[in-house]
């Protein structure tokens, strides 16, 4: 593909190397205002069943509490439709008026009675006026109009009521729950997603209706992340109004996981200036949903917009595809090697062997033997002092030059060398040496490059727009046609352990979205710690954030994945308890996917990418998938997960856990 202008071919954001935030139509629901010029909007959804109205109340107000601007209730039937009249009732009596989103999947009829009720109706244009069966239809350009006039007649009655009530709207695609029309002339992919959204939106704007809010989600960052990009674009390609985005990276489970995975989605599309109102999705009490989002939308309300990083005139990537950097094989970097993890332990002055527990590798003193768990680091970075033992196999070291020249053993460890080295021509290392190159160097670096070179760079920037400066780096070498590995390092000030996790996530994530990037490292640089125990624990964060990350971006998978859905009222069973449980039982699974799903709304459709599923299908009953398939239905929940593991086993996937607990 020849290389389009720079305004064709990233459409779908203002500025790559500035901060500069889409600007949309401001859309009014209650008395909060998303898009336009106002802050992004904090929104979760309860988990109590609906028709338990002072349950519903109460924790709609811990969730307003906890910063929660716009509290969405699910309404599966007219039932929960009309009980919204009451907990809204109930909210303002005890003086609240944050508005309120009915969560529609299936039923119109509950869609046009809550349109009435509360101030935004969320609809899925995947099952609002289709059944899903999974069918691969053929479709011929008149059988399709045929399904967009009965799609029209369905939706339109809700778009009069909402118009008339002042209502506004959620368009929100979900890439798991495409409808079979769709499916069948687009496929499963970021275009299908963004076509479904515009059917609806196209009958809302023939109605002269305007006041809507699109979503693009998936459980898959890479899916999610184009499928936002390629909306924006389609929006402006096709003159539609620039409407709000809700941002959200489905069933992104729950902990470091789910906070790593949403934050490697929305992080990047915030990063571009996308995004109006924010939803984490945490197999957690909602509650603990809100401070996540916060933490991760003020990064920006402080952020200067320019960023004093070179504009780019032409981009060579593709922003709705992902294609790998082609890069030389360094070491065990680039090429086809999956990314490394290089975990910093520069200030730790490493004393004894289960210091190095943190990264990954355990020393058994008895049979004087290391063992490691599925985030056992490639390569640690010791600095200026090297560790004063023997490392575990196949773990590489990475010394300052300076102590690298005298180091004992220089074959099996490797120099870190500035810029100033390489341009002194000293000894280096025959195989790998690590380059470490400040973002603003890397213009100056190229002419001393070539990818004949035994190096790996490791990019750094001390710039607040960190992913904006790491990418307009890899752009530089991409032009200049070096093609060695790059590793992404980042830095932070704070040791705050969830910012730790949102912002690497966002900053590394984004770009491995992108293709770029044959590794991670989190520097230790920008922290003053002087607690040994304080030192432990934030590399130890740091080593797992970095699989976390990696895997997030679908790039190495290291550990088994749970795709879990938040629970909500429609949840037939106990999500935190079963995914909790499941996840015991199968976490030594090395790249498995598990979906753990509360209902059949977010059923296989939006398992679409895992290996295996648990669905509640009844009180008590399970469906247990392989894919979309249904392998097994009405198992009773005792029995499900020795049902899962058995499914597992007969599929060749499973492996006995080993007995010992130290890969704990």
């Amino acid at each position: 593909m020849e290389l389009k202008t720079i305004e064709e071919k990233t459409s779908y954001c203002n500025s790559l190397t500035d901060y500069s935030r889409r600007k949309t139509i401001p859309v009014k629901v209650g008395d909060l205002m998303i898009g336009g010029d106002n802050p992004i909007v904090v929104q979760s959804m309860t988990t109590v069943d609906t028709m338990d109205t002072k349950g519903s109340i109460a924790q709609s107000i811990r969730m307003i509490e906890s910063g929660c601007q716009l509290v969405r209730i699910t309404a599966p039937s007219i039932k929960e439709a009309e009980n919204l009249r009451k907990i809204k009732e109930g909210l303002r009596k005890q003086g609240y008026t944050t508005p309120l989103v009915a969560d529609i999947h299936f039923t119109p009829n509950a869609a046009e009675v809550a349109a009435q009720i509360v101030e935004k109706v969320r609809v899925n244009p995947g099952n609002y006026a289709d059944k899903k069966k999974f069918e691969t239809l053929e479709y011929t350009d008149i059988t399709y109009q045929a399904e967009l006039e009965r799609i029209r007649e369905r939706f339109l009655p809700l778009v009069k009521i909402c118009k008339a009530n002042g209502t506004a709207m959620r368009i929100g695609t979900n890439h798991g729950s495409l409808s079979d029309r769709i499916m069948s002339r687009y496929g499963d992919t970021p275009l299908g997603m963004v076509e479904s959204a515009l059917e609806f939106l196209r009958i809302c704007e023939d109605e002269n209706y305007h006041d809507i809010v699109i979503s693009m989600k998936s459980s898959n960052t890479q899916v999610m992340v184009q499928a936002y990009r390629l909306l924006v674009q389609k929006l402006d390609e096709g003159g539609f109004k620039p409407y709000p985005l809700h941002l959200g990276v489905t069933e992104a489970g729950d902990g470091e996981d789910g906070r790593v995975k949403s934050a490697v989605g929305i992080g990047a599309l915030l990063e571009d200036g996308l995004g109006d109102t924010v939803r984490v999705s945490l197999t957690e009490d909602p509650e603990f949903e809100s401070p996540v989002v916060k933490t991760l939308i003020d990064r920006y309300a402080q952020r200067p917009e320019k960023s004093g990083i070179p504009r780019l005139d032409s981009y060579p990537l593709d922003p709705f595809s992902y294609t790998k950097r082609k890069t030389v094989e360094v070491g065990n970097f680039g090429s086809g090697n999956v990314p490394r993890v290089i975990t910093d332990i520069s200030k730790l002055n490493l004393l004894e062997p289960k210091e190095l527990k943190g990264t990954g590798h355990f020393y058994l003193p008895e049979p004087d033997k290391w063992k490691m768990n599925d985030q056992g680091c490639d390569y640690l970075y010791s600095g200026t002092t090297p560790v004063p033992f023997m490392l575990p196999n196949g773990v590489k070291e990475i010394i300052d030059h300076a102590a690298w020249k005298s180091h004992a053993d220089r074959k099996n460890s490797c120099p870190a060398i500035s810029l100033e080295t390489l341009k002194s021509s000293q000894e280096l290392h025959p195989e790998v040496n690590f380059l470490f190159l400040p973002c603003e160097q890397v213009e100056e670096a190229i002419p001393l490059l070539s990818d004949e070179m035994p190096v790996v760079i490791v990019l750094a920037t001390n710039k607040i727009h960190q992913m904006q400066a790491l990418r307009r780096a890899f752009v530089s070498l991409i032009q200049a046609g070096i093609q060695l590995p790059v590793v992404p390092k980042v830095s932070y000030p704070d040791e705050d352990t969830e910012k730790t996790m949102l912002f690497a996530a966002t900053d590394v994530g984004g770009l491995l979205i992108d293709g770029l990037g044959d590794g991670i490292m989190i520097g230790l640089d920008r922290l003053n710690l002087d607690q040994r125990q304080v030192l432990l624990n934030q590399i130890k964060l740091h080593n797992s954030v970095s699989f976390g990350v990696l895997q997030a971006a679908r790039t190495r998978m290291s550990k088994t994945e749970y795709i879990s859905c938040p629970s909500c009222g429609r949840t037939l069973f106990d999500l935190q308890e079963t995914t909790a449980m499941i996840r015991k039982r199968t976490d030594h699974l090395k790249g498995v996917k598990i979906g753990i799903m509360g209902c059949i709304v977010n059923g296989p459709g939006e398992m679409a990418d895992a290996d295996y599923g648990y669905v509640g299908s009844g009180k008590g009953k399970i469906t247990l998938y392989k894919g979309k398939e249904v392998v097994k239905r009405s198992v009773p929940s005792e029995r499900a997960v020795d049902e899962l593991i058995e499914i597992i086993r007969q599929d060749g996937q499973w492996i006995e856990p080993e007995t010992n607990d130290s890969h704990h």
